[in-house]
């Protein structure tokens, strides 16, 4: 169904059984794929792209051009995932010239007032609280929940699996599978029942819980420390995941409190 009431470009590309209530605006650079519906007085701007039964809540603005003093009018997208919810009067910028696009991506939850600036890349499942706000260029992994009124510095990096306290400053990255919280931003502890609820078993848990017990309780700095964990923990996935994401990291990583 298709609101007389709405505006929608005639060259936009809406799939089948997509819901424009009234008031909403469409413009013509967009791709709305099946399913999904546009709420009242949401705004959809040149250069989104939006996949299968979404869920865009009134006032919801999705590739709004970017807040940033580089942009100069290019071609760019901001790209939201299958059933993905983006509640009311979130904001998503698309990209500039330096990435191109910003990403969203799949059945994710973008909550009221949330912002996510230009060429942000959201993995999978991941939860944006009420007024938490996203420079540019963060990267955010799978199953990340980053809680309400939480501020991201541009170019940070939040792991997967990672549980951030409301009202947090994130000014450097934070590594997967553990809870961040306090003033500044600390390592609190594994996301035991975020891990649990996704299926980790008891042994892989235990595993990742030695791991940084080794990076953040045993006396050593952090480049001690990865290498003693390269040395003394057989390979795995997740071990090799959290010693990439901390050797790659070019802000530096959290330090426990």
């Amino acid at each position: 169904m298709i609101s007389k009431l709405a505006f929608i470009h005639p060259e936009a590309k809406l799939g089948r059984n997509v819901i424009v209530e009234p008031f909403a605006y469409i413009a013509g650079n967009v791709i709305i794929d099946e399913g999904t519906w546009i709420g009242p007085s949401a705004t959809i701007l040149d250069g989104a792209r939006i996949g299968k039964n979404c869920r865009i809540f009134p006032t919801a603005v999705v590739s709004g051009i970017p807040q940033d003093l580089k942009f100069k009018g290019e071609e760019t997208t901001a790209e939201i995932g299958d059933n993905t919810t983006i509640r009311e009067a979130a904001t998503v910028n698309r990209g500039t010239a330096a990435i191109g696009k910003t990403i969203v991506g799949k059945n994710c939850l973008l909550m009221a007032t949330s912002h996510i600036g230009h060429d942000c890349f959201i993995g999978d499942n991941c939860i944006i609280g009420n007024a938490t706000g996203l420079a540019g260029e963060v990267k955010v992994e799978d199953w990340a929940i980053l809680s309400g009124g939480t501020l991201v510095h541009q170019f940070t990096r939040i792991g997967a699996h990672v549980i951030v306290g409301g009202g947090s400053k994130i000014r450097i990255d934070v590594p997967p599978f553990i809870k961040a919280d306090r003033e500044p931003l600390s390592f609190m502890g594994l996301n035991t029942v975020g891990l649990t609820r996704r299926g980790f078993e008891k042994e892989r848990i235990d595993e990742i819980h030695n791991i940084y017990r080794a990076l953040y309780q045993n006396n050593m700095n952090l480049s001690q420390a990865l290498e003693y964990v390269e040395r003394e923990f057989k390979p795995s996935a997740d071990r090799d995941y959290i010693l990439s994401f901390i050797r790659k990291s070019e802000r530096g990583v959290i330090r426990a409190r």
